[in-house]
């Protein structure tokens, strides 16, 4: 019986995978919910251009960790100009989870970042290219993530709060006019979404997250993130950018408390 059950479970093994197992066969679904909420976010009369969007999200169909899921927004055309991004998360507390502005160094656009997606849910990207509004997206299978536990008590989050790294990735692209780099940001912050709880008193802890970040290197704008609780606790961000020669990446950052924290982070990680 033993030998039955384990040839059986081996063929399971190497049967192909289906296609829930794959991270880009999940599709945006039908959603009321975003039939409900679409003029809140795009504006009352806006229109979705017709066509192929210039641009495709990866978002995993089922997520390892609700509260850390990761979304890639990567550019697929490059004569599109995206100029700015709406991710949305329709089934969230906070849907809008992050209005993204981008300058030109940003393009051709490759930017990751986590969110936190509270029950299955599509998460959607809304692009303005000039030329109209295009979106595409992907249903996520997630819950939970925006009432998830803190990973560190509040007392020892806000002890570091602000604190900034800057990761930069070996370059594996063609060489170019203008040299291309790619970068990881990472931002202390607990983020808190107004719905997780203390885990010694068991009472809510209030909302405090980053509700602006901007980038810059030089007194030139990469992208500029107008946020909510739907950021992970953390926040980071993946991206690749024209290098126009500045020695550093400048980052402002402000929460909902008023607090704004700054800093130069070298290109080269070294600080």
């Amino acid at each position: 019986m033993k030998t039955v059950i384990a040839a059986a479970l081996a063929a399971l093994a190497a049967m192909p995978a289906t296609a829930e197992d794959s991270p880009r066969d999940n599709p945006l679904t039908a959603s009321p919910v975003w039939d409900e909420i679409r003029p809140q976010i795009l504006g009352q009369g806006a229109t979705l251009a017709e066509g192929p969007a210039p641009f495709e999200i990866e978002a995993p169909y089922r997520a390892e960790e609700a509260a850390t899921v990761p979304i890639r927004i990567r550019q697929t055309d490059p004569e599109a100009h995206i100029a700015r991004a709406r991710l949305v998360i329709d089934e969230n507390p906070m849907p809008l989870a992050a209005d993204i502005v981008f300058g030109p160094a940003m393009a051709p656009l490759d930017l990751e970042l986590r969110v936190r997606v509270n029950q299955y849910s599509n998460v959607r990207v809304i692009a303005d290219t000039g030329t109209g509004l295009f979106m595409d997206g992907r249903f996520v299978k997630a819950s939970g993530g925006c009432s998830a536990p803190a990973s560190k008590s509040p007392d020892l989050a806000l002890a570091d709060i602000g604190r900034m790294r800057l990761k930069p990735f070996a370059d594996t692209a063609p060489a170019l006019s203008t040299p291309r780099r790619e970068a990881q940001i990472m931002i202390r912050h607990p983020n808190y979404s107004g719905l997780q709880r203390d885990q010694v008193t068991q009472l809510f802890i209030p909302p405090l997250y980053l509700d602006r970040i901007e980038v810059r290197q030089g007194g030139e704008l990469l992208f500029r993130v107008e946020g909510g609780i739907s950021i992970s606790e953390n926040p980071v961000f993946r991206f690749s950018y024209a290098d126009n020669g500045a020695p550093s990446l400048h980052v402002r950052a402000e929460d909902t408390d008023g607090h704004v924290f700054e800093q130069d982070l070298p290109k080269d990680g070294q600080i």
